[in-house]
């Protein structure tokens, strides 16, 4: 996973937007709102097939889905539900792109403590600082919080709410994607004359964006990421620079 940078909107996609979200209010007010056929209504629209090429660009060339970062990213999907919550089916912020898998298991649900989800929002957090890596398994878990002594909440509820740690293709994907970061590291390390584009090596192959765990995360403290930061830190600054650019 990681952080996505969400990308402005048009004045006349961002007002259309917001008249649908009034008409929206106004029939929740009346007592007339059908929240399936509201979306379902304006998903055939212009406006509504710009947002899905601009959430689809917002995750590069493979249009992966913004939750598992795995998988081809379907369709709109809605961080806070819109049945629950109409008032906000229609707000920029709160519309992801969604593989059919994570959209099946998030469903409706978004837990909340305080009033606060949950869930992780990738285009408004690290999600790397709520989860972590298992690179024997690929799977992907919560965090353990040494301030709080224990795992993180929404590291805990991201991971059981999308199943993040019982998907075998999942887990496999991002163990292909470990293995290769790992191989071009391991390579620069035995010849690190010829490697000064490695930073760039690494994030043209960076598929599940697992980056921010090998460097910042708990993968800087083992082989052969630590061996890197240890031996050549000019060029393991570097890649810290790649990756803090890349991130909104």
């Amino acid at each position: 996973m990681r952080h996505i940078a969400r990308q402005p909107l048009d004045a006349a996609t961002l007002a259309a937007l917001a008249q649908r979200q009034r008409d929206v209010n106004d029939r929740r007010l009346a007592g007339t709102l059908n929240v399936a056929k509201a979306w379902s209504n304006a998903r055939k629209t212009a406006p509504l097939l710009t947002i899905l090429e601009t959430l689809k660009a917002m995750m590069g060339a493979h249009e992966r889905c913004m939750y598992c970062h795995d998988s081809h990213g379907a369709d709109i999907e809605h961080f806070w539900p819109k049945r629950p919550y109409p008032e906000r089916m229609f707000a920029w912020p709160n519309l992801l792109l969604c593989c059919p898998e994570c959209n099946r298991f998030k469903g409706d649900d978004l837990p909340l403590e305080n009033g606060s989800p949950l869930l992780i929002d990738p285009t408004s957090e690290e999600p790397w600082d709520y989860l972590d890596f298992d690179p024997i398994t690929g799977n992907i878990v919560a965090r353990f919080e040494l301030e709080r002594d224990g795992w993180s909440p929404k590291g805990e509820t991201t991971v059981k709410l999308l199943q993040l740690d019982r998907r075998e293709a999942l887990a496999a994907g991002y163990r292909r994607t470990y293995l290769r970061l790992s191989a071009l590291v391991t390579r620069y390390l035995a010849a690190p004359d010829g490697g000064t584009d490695l930073p760039a090596q690494l994030f043209a192959h960076d598929d599940h964006g697992l980056l921010g765990w090998c460097l910042n995360g708990a993968g800087q403290t083992i082989s052969p990421f630590a061996d890197l930061r240890q031996q050549h830190p000019v060029i393991w600054h570097s890649c810290l620079a790649h990756l803090a650019a890349a991130q909104p």
